[in-house]
């Protein structure tokens, strides 16, 4: 069986996730049945703004069972979350020099609604690797395996663990001036202000 690169489906994923893939020349296998991990970047994206990190958290419906599979974590729009995000994405970002190049494809997940977490990042996984150029076939897994089969990266990218990019070579970022180069931001960070030489920088 040939080995394929296991990854979890993250919301506008970090620079050291598309870091993994470039590294890694499997096909990409996109875990489906584990049981949702609170705290994660699987809900969560960084992006650079004039007052530094800014964490962007997509609300989840809170069920009564928590060992929920992360393919049935449905979104909560309780409270116009999508309309916050976007506004911080153009506020952060309407002054690099590729937002405008890039804008319309990545307002349609502000403006449409997903019922299911996973469709929600998979659909912006799809746009970002078009976006940088990275040709690799996506498959999901079948079943939920504790077996490392894979090359399996499901722990590997977390809020509260050092990021995987040990020397992250500095890129030109917006704010750069106020606070220094800003590493392992969301991959919207790289490709915003570096465009299509995103792909040379992973």
């Amino acid at each position: 069986m040939e080995s394929q690169l296991l990854l979890p489906a993250f919301y506008l994923p970090a620079v050291s996730y598309f870091h993994i893939i470039q590294q890694n020349e499997q096909p990409l296998l996109i875990e489906r049945f584990e049981h949702y991990p609170k705290q994660t970047y699987r809900t969560r994206a960084k992006i650079a703004t004039a007052n530094g990190v800014l964490n962007l958290i997509v609300p989840i419906l809170h069920g009564e069972n928590e060992h929920v599979p992360v393919r049935d974590i449905r979104i909560n729009y309780d409270f116009n979350w999508q309309r916050l995000h976007w506004l911080s994405l153009q506020t952060a970002y309407r002054s690099s020099a590729y937002f405008e190049y890039y804008e319309d494809d990545f307002y349609r997940f502000y403006a449409k609604r997903y019922d299911f977490l996973l469709d929600f990042n998979i659909e912006q996984l799809q746009l970002l690797l078009k976006c940088l150029k990275i040709n690799r076939p996506i498959t999901f897994t079948q079943a939920y395996t504790s077996r490392i089969e894979p090359v399996d990266y499901r722990e590997a990218i977390h809020p509260k663990k050092p990021s995987l990019l040990e020397r992250p070579k500095p890129y030109y970022q917006v704010f750069e001036d106020k606070h220094g180069f800003l590493p392992d931001l969301s991959a919207v960070d790289l490709l915003f202000n570096h465009g299509p030489q995103s792909k040379s920088y992973l």
